[in-house]
């Protein structure tokens, strides 16, 4: 059984605030370090049960942004994650039963994020979340499932500097990303940079760690500018650019505003010969709402790309665009949340049950051959060894590998082997 809401295109709907989802929110931050101290496996709750399980399914959660700002990239996750589990059914399901998922919409509002959280865990018993993209809907999340005990698999590269034991982090964190690609702009010898992002807490935070990384190793940042989710004028903001005279830009940016600000850069008459624009959130599913035409010859920092070539993705991509149309693309958040579902999978399958705390054991050193190649979970810190991956987006829309790390690279969230990041 599919359990799903209706939702409309990607759009640009205004970010809701209502007063409910403000009082779930308040109310999870509130009792997020009372969760911290209550012993594993205390209570009724998901850690000491078997949640999720019923006569003949298992149910998990599926939580992303299929309307507002954030759908552009959201939706196309959420199918990977069903196009997992419809694998996985396929193949006799996790302990002998089917996987059925409980999908809502976080609306592009992490208060939102927060009340379909708990109401997955509370309502719907559900073994597992597979959600969220920004940081803003994590951190919104984050009490909520420690409070809970209840998993959350997020799969979306983020600013790092976090690692909650009920979170198991399927994207890049800094060092798998960010830092290869100021390592990138520097061997480009662009050393003046300035860095454009949207106004919440991965841009802000990631500009901290770039502004730090920056200092330790000869790069001059230029400028900061930050713009609401969602905003769709950059002609100040490309004037202020352009003014400050940089060899790049970082760009930090996420959702449709990509849209706005690359249609508006290339209206400029800014290329990226003269401004290349280095972008941590902009993937193949973005360049389809952007317009290859508005992007191409940007560079762009992830862990995989359609094009990537490793023995799986070929099969991934066939699968997926098989499922949803020959016009789709695949990329790194759509593999990362595909490639989460299946370590679940995994995980539970080893532990015999979907115990929360003998999942979390099961799932330490794991690893997966995935469309990216091998990836596995580091059981420190639950983020994966991930291989850091350089490309330029093409005219066709696909992104070409430019650099290509030689092995999967351990997670360091709070960048502890970096001298340069102390005391961030």
């Amino acid at each position: 059984m599919y359990h799903e809401p209706g939702y409309g295109r990607p759009g640009m709907a205004p970010l809701r605030r209502g007063p409910l989802a403000l009082a779930v929110l308040v109310c999870a931050l509130a009792v997020a370090g009372c969760g911290a101290q209550v012993k594993d496996g205390g209570g009724e709750g998901p850690a000491s049960g078997t949640p999720g399980v019923t006569a003949d399914s298992i149910k998990v959660g599926i939580l992303h942004s299929l309307s507002g700002t954030m759908a552009i990239s959201e939706v196309s996750v959420r199918d990977a994650e069903l196009l997992a589990i419809e694998e996985i059914n396929r193949s006799g399901g996790v302990l002998g039963k089917k996987i059925e998922p409980v999908v809502e919409d976080g609306a592009s509002d992490w208060p939102t994020f927060a009340e379909k959280a708990q109401k997955l865990i509370s309502s719907d018993n559900v073994a597992a979340t597979f959600g969220g993209w920004t940081s803003a809907s994590r951190k919104a999340m984050l009490p909520v499932f420690e409070r809970n005990k209840s998993l959350l698999y997020y799969p979306v590269q983020y600013e790092g500097l976090e690692a909650s034991p009920y979170i198991f982090y399927s994207g890049a964190t800094t060092n798998q990303q960010i830092i290869p690609g100021l390592e990138y702009l520097k061997e480009q010898g662009k050393t003046r940079v300035f860095l454009l992002g949207s106004d919440y807490v991965f841009p802000r935070t990631a500009n901290k760690e770039i502004k730090a990384w920056a200092k330790a190793n000869g790069m001059e940042i230029l400028g900061e500018e930050y713009t609401p989710l969602g905003n769709t004028e950059y002609s100040t903001t490309i004037n202020k650019i352009k003014a400050a005279k940089p060899d790049a830009v970082f760009n930090t940016l996420n959702g449709d505003s990509n849209v706005a600000f690359f249609k508006q850069l290339k209206a400029a008459a800014v290329t990226p010969r003269q401004l290349p624009v280095l972008s941590v959130s902009v993937a193949e599913e973005e360049v389809r709402g952007i317009g290859a035409a508005q992007i191409a010859g940007h560079p762009v920092a992830w862990n995989y790309y359609q094009s990537t070539d490793e023995p799986k993705n070929a099969e991934f991509v066939k699968a997926y665009k098989g499922k949803y149309g020959a016009d789709r693309v695949t990329d790194d958040p759509i593999e990362a949340g595909y490639v989460q579902v299946q370590l679940w999978a995994k995980a539970v399958n080893k532990a015999g049950t979907t115990n929360v705390e003998k999942v979390k054991q099961a799932s330490k050193g794991l690893t997966y051959e995935a469309p990216e190649g091998k990836v596995t979970v580091d059981g420190e810190n639950q983020h994966l060894y991930k291989t850091p991956r350089i490309g330029v987006v093409q005219p066709d829309g696909l992104i070409k590998e430019v650099s290509t790390a030689d092995e999967p690279v351990k997670p360091d969230p709070y960048l502890k082997t970096y001298p340069w990041a102390k005391g961030l």
